[in-house]
């Protein structure tokens, strides 16, 4: 199965060129797109407790639920990045270095704070 960004995004591109939407994948459109199917992956915990959520995805059907949003959200962040121009592998690799430098090993360790709480 694909796992490289790229052939992954070369999918979603194909799917979509095949039905002609790029027409309807503005940037603007994308990002909305984008919150939306993250609020569907939000809905599946709506109401529940931990255990219920984690019972949940325990069963076939839940964890096949939570994958298709999973999914619906990863291809509309690399239809996103891919219409944006990012290197979604690249603009990560950045970010690590970036929070590395927010959040040292040492300062938060073990700890949720916000960095500039850190001190």
């Amino acid at each position: 199965m694909m796992n490289d960004l790229q052939a992954l995004t070369n999918a979603v591109l194909a799917f979509r060129d095949e039905r002609d939407w790029a027409q309807f994948h503005r940037l603007r459109h994308l990002m909305v797109s984008l919150s939306l199917e993250a609020g569907e992956v939000l809905e599946l915990a709506q109401w529940k407790s931990d255990e219920e959520l984690e019972a949940l995805v325990a069963e076939p059907q839940g964890k096949e639920a939570l994958a298709d949003e999973c999914a619906d959200v990863l291809a509309y962040l690399l239809l996103l990045a891919d219409g944006a121009g990012i290197d979604l592998g690249q603009a990560l690799e950045r970010k690590l270095v970036k929070n590395a430098a927010k959040y040292p090993v040492e300062k938060s360790f073990g700890r949720r704070d916000k960095y500039t709480d850190l001190e």
